[in-house]
């Protein structure tokens, strides 16, 4: 029977939970949103594609490195003072990346952005929200809060897009910083003591660490995250410009042209969209079903979706239809990862330095993300497509599918209570 709160137990939406997801909701929305750049900062300065592609590339793997480290901020100095330093990292690397000229300038100034995403971003928030939550609800808690990423994916890139309309990519650059600072005023809901000692330990960060990192357990959520991070950051960064160039024309009495989408750039940015809201129903099933059902057999199944829907993608012709039904059904298995991985996480090591757990996994995923986005670039320039970096990505789904069937699911001897 599904677990029921009792009378003294607190309601899923806390003030906690609301402005975590608030965070969350803008600076994911700023982060989607960086394909959307991809042709106007080529038509500015000229640069080969993969010029920015590696900025944004460089970023993702920055975000990775910076997330174990907010992580241990956050456990170590507390949740508010990493937020803050993560926005300020986000804010001054926005500022001076809208004034950069040159693509070193952009791609060195992508590490305080990645650093600012890591303090703003699930590492961090995820664990308050695991911390603050009942076990029962853990699990779909943590769907909520991976949802509002989402939420700011919908909104993220078609805002810019909206943006570029009425002014130039760098005064968005501008916008966005101003954004993602007003977010300090959510910082005073971000409080409340850990839920955390009925099932953590009195040992030391480092020991925990060190055991877990030599779990295999541990080792194949390292190895299966590297694939989301690769097609999650591939198409975030490319599938804008992808679609703008290879997608047929957009019908002047479709429903598109209709709702004023008549171009495929505009069909591109509502992808991404169609992708987050999709995923917003996606990662709160995920979270739903992750609290009922063996975590590592949905990652497997989730993984396995992703490469079919990938391959009978790139398969057919290239039609506003398409797009629509890929984005539609890759979102609703975007992120849905996010909340089955960081319950592994809590449910076999504990809450107590979730933060650093998962965030150390995370870095996979950036590391994946990472080489999607630069093969992406680099391959473009190479045979002027996207096609064996999309194929890429669809051999890595079909590993991470595998790789999650040998997990052991169960909390290991030295997180237990």
């Amino acid at each position: 029977m599904p677990a029921t709160l009792s009378p003294g137990q607190p309601r899923i939406l806390t003030p906690l939970l609301v402005a975590s997801c608030l965070i969350l909701l803008v600076g994911f929305g700023i982060r989607a949103s960086f394909g959307v750049f991809q042709i106007p900062i080529h038509d500015a300065f000229g640069w080969p594609r993969a010029d920015f592609s590696l900025a944004i590339a460089i970023q993702n793997l920055a975000w990775g490195i910076g997330q174990p480290i907010f992580g241990a901020i956050a456990e170590r100095f507390g949740d508010r003072k990493a937020i803050a330093l993560g926005v300020l990292f986000y804010a001054t690397g926005l500022v001076l990346s809208a004034n950069a000229v040159t693509p070193e300038g952009h791609q060195m100034l992508a590490i305080l952005i990645g650093f600012g995403i890591a303090g703003t971003g699930f590492g961090v928030i995820l664990a308050i929200v695991g911390r603050a939550a009942a076990p029962e609800r853990r699990s779909l808690t943590l769907g909520i809060a991976t949802a509002a990423g989402s939420a700011g994916q919908v909104v993220g890139p078609p805002f810019a897009e909206s943006l570029l309309g009425v002014m130039p990519w760098n005064h968005v650059f501008l916008v966005f910083a101003g954004l993602i600072v007003a977010v300090l005023a959510l910082l005073p809901f971000i409080s409340g003591p850990s839920r955390a000692p009925v099932a953590t330990t009195d040992e030391r960060m480092g020991a925990i660490v060190s055991r877990a990192v030599r779990d295999p357990s541990f080792v194949l959520l390292f190895l299966g995250f590297f694939s989301c991070g690769y097609q999650l950051g591939f198409i975030t960064a490319h599938f804008p410009a992808f679609v703008t160039e290879v997608c047929s024309p957009i019908p002047a009495n479709s429903v598109l042209a209709a709702l004023g989408i008549t171009t495929t750039s505009a069909l591109g940015a509502m992808a991404i969209a169609v992708i987050g809201m999709a995923n917003i129903v996606g990662t709160l099933t995920a979270g739903a079903l992750g609290a009922r059902y063996r975590k590592k057999y949905l990652l497997a199944q989730i993984y396995l979706a992703r490469t079919i829907v990938a391959a009978a993608f790139i398969l057919a012709p290239m039609t506003p239809g398409s797009v629509l039904l890929f984005s539609a059904l890759m979102g609703a298995l975007w992120l849905a990862t996010v909340p089955l991985t960081s319950g592994i996480v809590a449910e076999i090591w504990g809450i107590r330095y979730m933060g650093t757990l998962y965030g150390l996994i995370f870095l996979s995923h950036q590391i994946g993300g990472f080489l999607g986005v630069w093969l992406g670039g680099r391959l473009y320039d190479i045979y002027g497509n996207y096609t064996l970096v999309w194929w890429v990505g669809v051999g890595v789904g079909a590993f991470s599918a595998l790789v999650h069937l040998p997990i052991r699911e169960r909390p290991a001897s030295f997180a237990a209570a």
